[in-house]
């Protein structure tokens, strides 16, 4: 996104640099060349904003989008590891019922 924005103003810069420079060597008034300088300035300023505030905008919806799909894959993680513990847990509690069990054999001896 980055390098496509890069190459996007680099082609308004040049383009807007190109349209001066015509507009320089052509044969007006100084005071029509003037304007129209103002006027492509103007305009290339106005695109610049658009650019950077569309930019802006793609990349805040980027990273919300990432967030939320980070969010998901960690709540995703915690409910496994959730029932995984689970798992461990009854196995745990099945095994010390079989060492109860063991151990009372044992003590009635």
């Amino acid at each position: 996104m980055n390098d496509n924005g890069n190459t996007f103003l680099g082609i308004l810069a040049g383009t807007a640099i190109g349209a001066a420079l015509g507009i320089l060597f052509a044969p007006d008034k100084g005071s029509v060349t003037r304007r129209r300088i103002a006027e492509q300035a103007e305009a290339a300023k106005d695109s610049i904003a658009e650019t950077t505030m569309d930019l802006r905008d793609r990349a805040a919806s980027t990273v919300a989008t990432k967030r939320e799909s980070l969010e998901n894959q960690l709540e995703s993680i915690v409910s496994d590891v959730s029932h995984k513990t689970e798992d461990v847990i009854t196995s745990l509690e099945k095994k010390l019922s079989e060492l109860k069990t063991s151990n009372k054999k044992l003590q009635k001896s």
